[in-house]
């Protein structure tokens, strides 16, 4: 990408913009990783806007996102490229293949061409031609052989299809990696990046988110909104509340005309906030509101 931000506070002021409220060192972090053409490794619980985070940056500098959603079982195919075999069928049916006579070797070369290749995350970052934020989201799901596959591609910035040969880039994407910390990375990776750690937002902070987010939300509603939250997150919880199910439960507190959280709101609404029976349970006893249901 390349220095898009004259200074650290540029890129909080443009975040801020952009409805994401930083810290510090999000703004320290993300302008090195900038400056610095590397790519940043951003780690933390699930629901503390990391994703978010790569949206933002795309969205202040102007990028085109490109997003490779992780998964256990990702292989080469999903995450570089893989041929239409549908398509190509298609092709060979129409041109008669072999048993009409037809030229194996023109049609080989006909059907493993760019018309019949499925461009896929890494192919396109690497193949871009214009500015690109390139988000690798939850990389602690892959094996770590797919993780070493991903490193290469990002250092050498090329990708080698044997049919056409090897695919060099021209413009170095601006790369942001997510982890939720279910596994231990690699030091590899880990010595390649710069690296953003990532944890639930002060109690002031996600006041401010909710001001931000919320249209319409009142001073007292979201202080109160962001200490529930606070005390939530402290309790035995499957799964602590996300920033994204904080300001989605302040949403449905006003839309059901509630200007302050009271046992009752509180109980009314739950649900929006937490997402397991268990988690429901250990709430409302905890908080003292009668669970719902």
């Amino acid at each position: 990408m390349g220095e898009r931000f004259a200074n650290p506070q540029q890129v909080l002021d443009r975040l801020r913009a952009a409805d994401y409220l930083a810290d510090d060192a999000i703004g320290s972090t993300l302008y090195l990783a900038d400056r610095l053409d590397k790519p940043l490794l951003v780690e933390g619980p699930a629901g503390v806007g990391k994703t978010e985070l790569a949206k933002a940056a795309a969205a202040v500098t102007g990028a085109r996102l490109i997003r490779l959603q992780c998964y256990e079982g990702l292989d080469e195919s999903r995450a570089l490229y893989e041929w239409n075999y549908r398509k190509q069928l298609l092709r060979i049916q129409a041109g008669g293949g072999l048993d009409a006579g037809g030229d194996w070797r023109a049609l080989e070369e006909d059907i493993f061409s760019e018309p019949f290749l499925l461009e896929r995350p890494l192919l396109a970052a690497v193949r871009a031609g214009d500015d690109v934020v390139l988000l690798i989201d939850e990389i602690d799901r892959i094996e770590i052989e797919t993780e070493a596959l991903l490193l290469e591609v990002l250092a050498e910035l090329q990708v080698t299809i044997p049919e056409l040969g090897t695919i060099r880039g021209t413009r170095r994407p601006f790369v942001l990696l997510t982890s939720n910390n279910s596994r231990e990375l690699s030091e590899a990776l880990r010595r390649r990046c710069l690296y953003l750690p990532l944890d639930y937002p002060s109690l002031e902070r996600e006041r401010q988110i909710l001001l931000a987010r919320v249209p319409g939300i009142e001073e007292r509603l979201a202080a109160q909104v962001a200490r529930v939250v606070r005390s939530a997150r402290h309790l035995d919880l499957r799964k602590p509340p996300s920033i994204s199910e904080t300001i989605d439960w302040a949403r449905a507190l006003i839309a059901l005309g509630h200007v302050e959280v009271t046992a009752d709101s509180l109980a009314a609404t739950l649900p929006v906030l937490l997402k397991s029976r268990a988690d429901l349970a250990t709430a409302s006893r905890q908080l003292g509101v009668e669970p719902p249901g």
